[in-house]
Order: C-alpha cells, then sequence, then structure tokens
C-alpha cells in the first residue's frame, strides 16, 4: 500500500507544509478544518510556534457546518479576526474536511476578500499528500498574487542594491529554526546587500520584491514550481543548492572515499551532499519519501513510497554508508548496514538539528 508505515511515525502533512511557508509573515492563517489539524500544525509540525506564537486560527468546523458546506460561518470568523488584528494578508488552508465536502477555494478567496477587505490566498491541501505539496503551493499562491506588485525605482540601476532570493525556506526543510540567519550570513558575504528569504524570516514586502532579484537560489524541491514562474514571467534566473548542513555530516564528510552512500532527504540537500561526495570517489544514491523531480535524479537513485521499500533498499543493496535522519533506523531490523551518519529531517522525525553549518 502506497504511503504505508508500520515502524515509523506519519511525516508532516500538506497543510503543516503550506501553513510553514506563511508563519513568519504578517499573515492571518487560517487551517479550514474542525480543530485536530491546528492542534498538529502548532504542537507538532512548527518549531517556530513554541517560542514565536503567530495568529494561527482553526475554522472549528462542527459537524454541520462541513456537511452543508457552510462558508459563511468561516468567513463570519475570519471578518472578526481581521478587524481586531493588523495584517498583509490572510491565507485559508485546506484539510481533509474541505477536500471530502469539496469546498470551491476559489470562491471561498472572492467571497473573504469582498467581506474583509483584506487580500486573501487560499491552499487547497487535502491532508493526503506531504508537507512538500504543501509548501509547493503555497510559494505559488504567493508569487502568483503579490510578487511584482510593489513598484522598485532602484531595479536595473548600477547603485540599486543586489537582491537575491531563497526559495524552500522552512524549518521543515532546514531541520533548524536559524538557518536562515546563517544563509543570510553565507550570500552576504558573497556579495549581496540583501537575501529574501521566502517564508522563513522575510514578510510580504520580500515577495512583492520578487521580480527584482539578480536570481533565486532554491533549495528545496518545494521552490522549484515557484522559482520557475519567476523565471518565465520576470527573467529571473534560478539555481539550486543547498547552502547548510548538519555539523554532524560536515565532520565526516572528509572520512567518506571510495565508498557506496545512501542519502535520504529531501532531493535538493541530498543532490548538494551527493556533489560533495562524488569528488572523493564516492558512489552516491540518493533516496526520498518526498517529491522528487525526475530531471533531478540519477539512475540509481529512488522514489520511497512505502516503509517496506525503505528497508529493502538498506538491506539489500550493500551500501557502506547511510545518511539520514536517525528515526530512520528503527525501521530497519539490523542495525549492520555499513556505517549510519545522522542528518536530522524535521519533516520525518520532529527533532531539529542542533548545529548547522554551512556546506
Amino acid at each position: 500500500m502506497k504511503g504505508l508505515l508500520k515502524v515509523l511515525s506519519p511525516f508532516a502533512p500538506d497543510q503543516s507544509g503550506a501553513a510553514s511557508v506563511f508563519y513568519d509573515m504578517d499573515c492571518i492563517t487560517v487551517i479550514c478544518d474542525a480543530g485536530g489539524c491546528t492542534g498538529n500544525i502548532c504542537g507538532f509540525d512548527e518549531p517556530r510556534w513554541f517560542g514565536d506564537a503567530r495568529p494561527i486560527f482553526s475554522a472549528g468546523l462542527r459537524d454541520m457546518d462541513a456537511i452543508l458546506g457552510r462558508d459563511d460561518r468561516l468567513i463570519d470568523k475570519l471578518k472578526l479576526v481581521s478587524d481586531k488584528l493588523e495584517a498583509d494578508f490572510a491565507a485559508i488552508i485546506g484539510t481533509p474536511v474541505p477536500a471530502v465536502i469539496g469546498t470551491d477555494m476559489r470562491a471561498l478567496k472572492r467571497m473573504a476578500e469582498k467581506r474583509c477587505g483584506l487580500p486573501v490566498v487560499t491552499v487547497d491541501c487535502t491532508g493526503t499528500k506531504l508537507y512538500d505539496a504543501g509548501e509547493d503551493e503555497a510559494f505559488m499562491q504567493l508569487m502568483e498574487g503579490f510578487a511584482g506588485s510593489q513598484a522598485d525605482a532602484g531595479k536595473g540601476e548600477p547603485a540599486a542594491e543586489r537582491r537575491l532570493g531563497v526559495l524552500g525556506a522552512t524549518p521543515l526543510n532546514l531541520s533548524n529554526i536559524k538557518a536562515d540567519e546563517l544563509i543570510r550570513e553565507k550570500y552576504k558575504a558573497e556579495g549581496y546587500d540583501r537575501v529574501m528569504c521566502y517564508g522563513m524570516g522575510d514578510g510580504l514586502d520580500s515577495v512583492r520584491l520578487a521580480s527584482t532579484v539578480e536570481k533565486n537560489i532554491v533549495i528545496a524541491p518545494s521552490g522549484i514550481r515557484a522559482a520557475e514562474y519567476l523565471k518565465e514571467k520576470f527573467g529571473v534566473p534560478y539555481e539550486l543548492d543547498y547552502p547548510v548542513i548538519a555539523k554532524t555530516v560536515a565532520e565526516k564528510i572528509g572520512e567518506i572515499k571510495d565508498a557506496k552512500v545512501l542519502i535520504i532527504h529531501q532531493q535538493v540537500a541530498a543532490n548538494a551532499l551527493r556533489a560533495k561526495l562524488e569528488v572523493q570517489g564516492n558512489c552516491v544514491a540518493v533516496a526520498s519519501f518526498f517529491g522528487m523531480k525526475k530531471e533531478l535524479m540519477n539512475e540509481n537513485d529512488v522514489q520511497l513510497e512505502t516503509e517496506e521499500a525503505y528497508c529493502r533498499l538498506v538491506e539489500e543493496c550493500g551500501f557502506d554508508y547511510v545518511i539520514c535522519d536517525p528515526l530512520l533506523r528503527r525501521a530497519v531490523k539490523k542495525d549492520s548496514y555499513g556505517e549510519w551518519i545522522d542528518w536530522t529531517h524535521f519533516a520525518v522525525s520532529g527533532n531539529l538539528e542542533e548545529e548547522i553549518c554551512a556546506l
């Protein structure tokens, strides 16, 4: 059965990924649920919540609200909140409830904007996909709705500040709530005046300026579609890179030579580490439970769809090193399949990486 997990914990779902993109923005986030999905986001899937709580609300759908599709109740609640809180926009994120009853999210957007006088984005999540799918759609809705909406008098002039955009930066991908600070330091050292990490540490003003950056750095598959949109509409080029790494991994890189290595993480991060390891004569395969772009896959790469497929890969392919979140070890019957190197992935285990450094 696709997606079946018998030993591992469930991975972060799509509504959690979408909420993560909006978290650091001046935004009213509404999870269209009965309360459970919002509890999961704030209690498990959003590490920033415990130190910096933001306005995330549950629609509080009751049985009859869901059955009858009473969207007016949701709009009334959003109106009450928007009258009391100042925000740049509101985001309404779907869950299994609106997915099952067929809620028209576009109509919900129009109704909410008319009633509240506030820009609204809707993300049509279903709860059946993983976090990267929710992030992907959230980044797209932001860029389609706001990129290029703010005039930039300095664009194209020699004196204008050098701007760099970073797409895919969320704690679910980076596994550290301060990683954006290290990313900014790294690229500012390369000569950029302003580094905008959309979804982590930057607000809607940075999204409005997304059409003016010199280029975008995409650090996760969830940012690729938005980067392609910005390239097509505004001519902004992009490249894939993962600028940070866990110190536990960085300390081991130099020791791995002429070995068979398996990396399990999100695809862009894993490919960046693979590039470092292949220089040292290693044969490296990448695998992920999350979305993998075919054009970024090598012949030996694997899209993992079940826990059983992961176990077979580790147990039967004879890797000298397995680099992955430590939680994944517990699904394997034995602990003797090469050397394990811990690389935490928050979306897998709900744990954060304590120390990171530039890759």
